[in-house]
């Protein structure tokens, strides 16, 4: 994970030194929708069940391009509603098999930062130009621990990749997919799964936004 945002940093600094003084620096707003599935470790897999659920996101966003080459990034600051949502079987102190409904935290705060390349299709240029895009997601938990049977980090971190088209350079329709990067399980409460170590669950999820540029 360090060394992609390591390649995200460079990049960045060579798109803002390329070309200053042809860069274009725009503002604009998104929202769209998401959907993500909890992925657990061969530890508890076993023990799970989990549907993909559907969540919103809404935000602004800043982009910073270069369009003789077609390189830039996009920063944004989203509200995220992830509905992340499983059964996990537990056991209690006595060794009795109960079934919890786990929430892995529903609303954040998501700062996704990507490097984008834009394509620059003769003719059609001015109407549309697809681009693709790379970079990491941190989405921070609004929501507090509450529930006894699972406790998670505050930060969960996805590795997105992802296409999109720019119609008329103001409209934006993007589509990616986020890696879960780390291991967003804290802790269960004392007494559940306490003949399991070594749980590992990590968030993966589907985006779709529509943007406007101003």
């Amino acid at each position: 994970m360090k060394n992609y945002t390591r390649l995200i940093l460079v990049a960045l600094m060579l798109v803002l030194t390329a070309g200053a003084a042809q860069a274009e620096l725009r503002f604009g707003i998104k929202a769209g929708l998401n959907v993500n599935s909890l992925h657990f470790n061969k530890v508890v897999e076993d023990l799970t069940q989990n549907d993909n659920r559907c969540g919103v996101t809404a935000g602004v966003m800043v982009e910073y391009t270069v369009p003789i080459i077609g390189i830039g990034v996009d920063l944004s600051a989203m509200y995220t509603r992830m509905n992340s949502n499983g059964d996990i079987q537990t056991l209690d102190v006595n060794n009795v098999s109960e079934l919890h409904e786990a929430t892995i935290g529903k609303n954040f705060i998501e700062i996704p930062l990507n490097v984008k390349y834009k394509f620059t299709v003769p003719v059609i240029s001015r109407i549309v130009k697809p681009y693709l895009y790379t970079g990491p997601s941190f989405a921070f938990k609004l929501d507090k621990n509450t529930l006894k049977d699972i406790q998670t980090k505050t930060c969960q971190v996805a590795w997105n990749i992802g296409l999109g088209f720019e119609f008329v350079r103001h409209l934006q329709l993007q589509a990616s997919y986020g890696f879960g990067v780390n291991n967003i399980f804290n802790t269960f409460a004392p007494g559940d799964f306490n003949t399991v170590d070594n749980v590992k669950i990590k968030n993966n999820y589907w985006t779709i936004t529509a943007g406007w540029l101003f």
